[in-house]
């Protein structure tokens, strides 16, 4: 009788079978099939909320140039006037921005034209795809 007592002691203690296994990874598999879509959804809202707050900041920044030069830099000076004197403006007060420029939150250049198209100066970013145009995420996401 004891040794049968051990060998249930064995079986019961070996550890998982390949069936049980496999639905637990079927189950993990269909969890991640239903969050993960979400997840990176939510990145991507998150990604164009970041950029319309740095357009803000930027716009604010301009205009503080603005009250102290008595225009907005030009489309050769840039937004990098924000940053660094331009040799030409004696009255700039600057730096307007209290880190570096920022670059949109898929790594790419903000644009900036002075005189703009729909204002005083236009100030957009691409969007994911880095190009004008598009939909969704890849969207452009301008000041005016």
């Amino acid at each position: 009788m004891a040794s049968s007592s051990s060998a249930f002691r064995r079986r019961y203690h070996a550890g998982f079978t390949l069936l049980e296994l496999l639905v637990v990874m079927v189950i993990i598999g269909l969890l991640a099939g239903y969050v993960g879509p979400k997840f990176f959804g939510q990145i991507g809202k998150s990604e164009v909320k970041a950029a319309k707050a740095q357009i803000d900041a930027l716009q604010k920044a301009l205009d503080q140039y603005r009250l102290d030069v008595g225009r907005y830099p030009s489309t050769e000076q840039g937004l990098q006037a924000l940053v660094v004197k331009p040799s030409d403006e004696p009255r700039w007060a600057g730096p307007y921005l209290s880190k570096a420029l920022p670059k949109d939150p898929w790594h790419n250049d903000y644009q900036y034209r002075a005189p703009g198209e729909h204002g005083e100066y236009d100030l957009l970013s691409y969007g994911r795809d880095g190009r004008p145009g598009g939909e969704g995420e890849d969207a452009d996401l301008v000041s005016w």
